[in-house]
Parts: structure tokens; sequence; C-alpha cells
């Protein structure tokens, strides 16, 4: 761990992070609007491959607003290798570079009427619908993580403060993790509905895990690509998901500058 670290502070600098931020699905241009180092997870040995079109595979070091932050462009999902840990070793670099506090985007299906393709939401908690976790094999009793405050309550203040400013709609839900690649069957969505989902996606509950486990305060929201399935008659894809992806990504964008110029 130690050569990765100072691998990565040859080239990005040893001041330290505040935040880190992991992108989602169509989300990979906000790493372009950090003013420092990208570097891609081939050159940082034990970092994900990740194969899924619509991520940017960099480490991105820099400022933001003012804010020093490391942005992971990518995640390798668990559906890709079978692997819920695959993004330990990130997060344990966003820490050992200084980060405080994470923030994990993704793309995701709603399943309530009022959050349309297009709108945010803010995770207030999350359902490990999958059964899957990233610590088991974890031999400490550090693995025995409390998960009750999972969702950090300073952090989603000030992101909905941050939205109310700029004017975007933030509601709060419950994030369930489908572990994918395919998507769900309808019967599966009025499954969750009933457990109280109100959103649906193949990724970030491992990190949130992850991160809370290493420390990390956590924050999430969820760009809605897709009514999930029975909810609507679109067709739902990769595809489509990558397509619509942007449309919440502007919104996202403005929240999360606004956000660092402010809150952090």
């Amino acid at each position: 761990m130690q050569d990765l670290i100072a691998k990565i502070q040859a080239r990005a600098g040893a001041a330290p992070v505040k935040l880190g931020l992991i992108l989602g699905s169509g989300l990979g241009h906000l790493a372009q609007a950090v003013q420092g180092t990208a570097i891609p997870y081939a050159d940082l040995p034990g970092f994900p491959h990740v194969g899924v079109s619509g991520h940017n595979p960099h480490l991105v070091i820099g400022d933001l607003e003012g804010v020093r932050v490391a942005v992971l462009g990518a995640r390798e999902h668990y559906y890709e290798n079978g692997n819920p840990a695959a993004m330990r070793l990130p997060l344990t670099v966003l820490k050992a570079l200084g980060a405080e506090a994470l923030i994990a985007t993704n793309a995701a299906g709603s399943l309530r009427p009022d959050i349309r393709p297009g709108d945010l939401m803010l995770l207030s908690d999350h359902i490990n619908f999958s059964g899957l976790n990233p610590l088991i094999g974890e031999k400490t009793d550090a693995r025995f993580v409390p998960m009750t405050t999972a969702h950090d309550a300073g952090l989603r203040a000030g992101l909905k403060a941050s939205a109310q400013s700029v004017n975007v709609a933030l509601p709060e839900g419950v994030y369930a993790w489908y572990s994918g690649p395919s998507f769900e069957t309808p019967a599966e969505i009025r499954a969750i509905k009933i457990l109280g989902g109100d959103a649906v996606g193949m990724s970030t509950v491992p990190e949130v895990i992850l991160a809370r486990f290493l420390g990390l305060r956590v924050a999430a929201i969820s760009t809605i690509t897709n009514m999930a399935a029975g909810m609507s008659d679109e067709q739902i894809s990769h595809e489509h998901t990558k397509a619509m992806a942007p449309l919440g990504a502007a919104k996202l964008e403005q929240v999360l500058r606004h956000f660092l110029r402010t809150q952090l």
C-alpha cells in the first residue's frame, strides 16, 4: 500500500485530499472538471479492471471549486467478476490520501411516480437486496460495522441545502442494491417496493459498507435514468441508461459544485 500511495503522490502531489467521489454510469465526464492529475487505473497495481461502458477508469486528484478531491471515475460492479469487495483497495487509497468523506453517485431506476427519469434522489438509507457483503472474509472484529447511520445526516443536510440553493429538486429515498447484470423483473420490483425501496440499482451499497468500515462519512446520490420494470412502458437497457444519465448529471454537477464551495 505504501508503494502505491507513494506512486500516486509522485504524480499528483502529496497534499491531502478532503473528499472522495465515485462516479456512476454516464457521469465520468465530471472528473474532467477537476483541475489536477488523471491516473489510469491500469497504472495502479490492484485497482479493478472496469469493463462497463459509460465509465471513465481514472483516479483524478486535484481541485474542484477550491477543494482538493480524489475522484474515482469508474467502479467495478459485483456482476463483472463476482467480487463485492472489488472497490476495497480504491477506497482504502482514498482514505490513505486523506479523505474524510465519500460521495458516491450512481444511475438507478425509480419505483416512485414522483421521481422520474432525469431527476436526482439523495439516499436516506439502503436495502442490501442482493444479500452479498464486501466484508465477508475480513478476519478482524472490525467487520461488524454498524450501519444505523450509514448515510451521514450532516452530509445529506449539506447536499439538500446546496440543491435548494441551485433550484434542483433532491428528494430523499431508499436505494435497493440488486446484483445485476440482468435487470430486475416486475415481480422483483414489486417485492422491493413492499420492502420499502424507492430506487433500485447495481452498485453503491458495497462501497457504502466499505467506506463505513474504513471510517469515512458517506452520502450517495442516484441519477434516475428509467422507471423500474413494470412501472412504465419504456424499454430498459444499458444503452438507455447511458443515454438518460446526462440529464441528471447536469443537475448533479450543479449540486456538487455548490456543496464544495459552501459546505466544506
